[in-house]
């Protein structure tokens, strides 16, 4: 197959046509679940960190929900208040909101030292909170779609997402990326779950027997 032709092949292909339907299914459960913990009304005031509206469009209550991304466009619309912010060290004060919400996103904010710090944070703006991430020990990494490279030393597993991942294999990172991501994504076994929110119950997200994903609730 000559370069032109891989292009072709490649652009047909797209990373979200593998994923979307799956994160869907999951994330509907996960709001389901969520709206029944802290029976959600639309008076309740939410800060979603690291997030965006789509989640909150798949359950049927409307409350209020700022959200805070480290790049993000400001803006108010509605329901919605879109703010730019460091999850490291918000700039709201103790107890602003009723509940703090993170999906997938304690993963990506890079050491352990900042994981503690967003966990603070957390903890800080609202007295209940709900708190998601995948789970190390799971064999599938959710974000290369490909299972077992996440046990992998990173420097190994630094010259095997190119061309040995799904995610690799669609999206054909460049070096950058792959070394952008590797330094910023620390997935958290149940364990740091714990220690990092003392105070909650850690929740398990089950697949075929095994925990994908763990969730800190704090009801």
């Amino acid at each position: 197959m000559n370069v032109a032709a891989a292009e072709k092949v490649h652009a047909a292909l797209d990373i979200h046509k593998f994923s979307r339907p799956i994160m869907r299914h999951f994330r509907s459960r996960r709001m389901e679940e969520f709206v029944r913990i802290f029976s959600i009304t639309d008076r309740h005031q939410i800060i979603d960190i690291g997030g965006n509206e789509f989640n909150w469009t798949l359950i049927p209550q409307h409350p209020l929900i700022t959200i805070i991304n480290i790049d993000a466009e400001e803006r108010a619309e509605g329901r919605f208040r879109v703010e730019r912010g460091d999850a490291r060290c918000l700039q709201f004060k103790d107890g602003s909101f009723d509940i703090a919400y993170s999906n997938s996103v304690i993963e990506h904010v890079g050491s352990w030292e900042d994981q503690q710090h967003f966990a603070a944070e957390v903890r800080r703006v609202a007295p209940r909170y709900y708190v998601q991430t995948p789970n190390r020990r799971f064999i599938v990494d959710p974000h290369l779609l490909t299972p077992f490279i996440h046990f992998l030393p990173k420097c190994i597993a630094r010259k095997l997402m190119r061309n040995f991942t799904l995610h690799g294999l669609i999206t054909r990172p460049n070096q950058q990326w792959i070394d952008e991501f590797l330094a910023r994504t620390r997935m958290l076994t149940e364990t740091e779950m714990h220690t990092l929110f003392p105070d909650a119950e850690v929740l398990h997200e089950n697949v075929f027997g095994m925990t994908k994903s763990l969730i800190a609730v704090r009801r």
